[in-house]
């Protein structure tokens, strides 16, 4: 995404403090960032891209005007398999292997008519060992949180979480249990530690924290101080201090026994 974001999700990685991350595999930087992503300890994805072109042709669309194509069914079908197996096969291309999971920028993963060529497109290739898949269905939130910083969470997951999650299962795939991490940028929001313990206070085994962690502020990158902050907490004792006394775990969901 941009050098700051990279140095952050590897120095995080390589402390334990990560155990996934999403790859925008049509970002100029990608193809040499991968080299470094493939020592790391951790789940490796491809975070599935239809709304950032980044210089490259194909179905790259507004969110909103994907969002309502798609719930009109009025996606260009054979244009979203077409994109889905040229990010699936960019993966494999720079990383080497299968993506140990997927999900969507901007959640579009989840998508009517993009949720149905993926499932059929993991199937086709992987048909031994499939990637996991993101479920955007929101763990417990806390009441202590601002409205806002909780209706987020479930728009996101309303987008489409349980048709997902329903499609999928019957094919087998794994998900996540739960999914923790959103919060509205935009809007008033606690401190990142405050939004932290909120979360983990209510975490389940399997569950999915979802983080946004730049090293340094870039001027062009969206919601930069915010993505410093949560830099800052996740690499300090601060995170440390809550998964003691959560009694948590920062594990890689390929790792985990079968749900």
């Amino acid at each position: 995404m941009e050098p700051s974001v990279d140095e952050g999700i590897v120095e995080l990685s390589r402390l334990g403090r990560l155990s996934a991350t999403s790859c925008l595999v049509d970002a100029p930087e990608f193809a040499q960032s991968a080299a470094t992503l493939k020592d790391l300890p951790i789940d490796l994805g491809l975070h599935l891209n239809f709304t950032e072109s980044l210089g490259l042709p194909g179905l790259f669309l507004p969110h909103g005007k994907l969002v309502a194509l798609a719930y009109t069914r009025r996606l260009h079908v054979a244009g979203v398999r077409r994109q889905i197996d040229s990010q699936l096969d960019r993966f494999e291309r720079h990383v080497g292997r299968a993506p140990d999971f997927v999900d969507g920028h901007l959640h579009v993963h989840q998508l009517p008519v993009i949720r149905e060529a993926l499932v059929d497109a993991l199937v086709r290739r992987y048909p031994k060992a499939r990637p996991w898949l993101r479920n955007t269905t929101p763990g417990t939130l806390d009441p202590a949180l601002p409205f806002m910083q909780r209706f987020k969470p479930r728009v996101i997951a309303a987008l489409g979480a349980a048709p997902l999650f329903k499609l999928a299962s019957l094919a087998h795939f794994k998900f996540n249990s739960g999914f923790l991490g959103v919060y509205d940028f935009e809007r008033s929001h606690p401190p990142y530690p405050v939004l932290l313990d909120a979360w983990l206070r209510h975490a389940t085994p399997g569950m999915l924290l979802m983080t946004h962690p730049a090293k340094r502020f870039a001027r062009g990158v969206a919601f930069g101080t915010d993505r410093v902050e949560e830099y800052r907490t996740l690499s300090g004792e601060i995170f440390a201090a809550l998964l003691a006394t959560y009694h948590l775990k920062v594990s890689r969901m390929t790792t985990l026994a079968e749900p």
